[in-house]
């Protein structure tokens, strides 16, 4: 196994690494909308998903994976109200390739983020 960190994503807030490569799969932790420098993005839940996105990049890029080797991810949202927003952003970057996909909504995210998002991936 083999932990991942980079500084282009918020550290993370516990006793966690950003994400674990065991053989040729990445497993992240979950990224909620803090900045690389940890704040809080405090914009609506598209500006949210943006800044989640931002971060899933960083930590996939550091484990020498992408958005387009992701497998599946695993959405949680703080209310189903915003689903066809975050829909929205989330096709953004799954435009082509469309990994599996679970979404729950959930009763509090940390921070009290309104979006956190989970990957596995494929290490090239």
């Amino acid at each position: 196994m083999k932990s991942i960190h980079t500084n282009e994503a918020p550290a993370a807030i516990g006793p966690y690494s950003q994400g674990i490569i065991v053989n040729n799969l990445f497993f992240s932790s979950g990224q909620i909308p803090l900045t690389a420098e940890g704040e809080m993005v405090t914009g609506d839940v598209r500006e949210q998903t943006h800044q989640v996105f931002n971060n899933l990049k960083a930590v996939l890029k550091e484990a020498g994976a992408s958005l387009e080797t992701v497998i599946k991810a695993t959405v949680f949202i703080k209310s189903m109200d915003d689903f066809s927003s975050i829909n929205e952003v989330y096709g953004e970057y799954f435009s082509t390739h469309k990994p599996a996909r679970s979404c729950v909504e959930v009763a509090r995210l940390p921070k009290d983020a309104l979006i956190e998002i989970e990957v596995v991936a494929l290490v090239k």
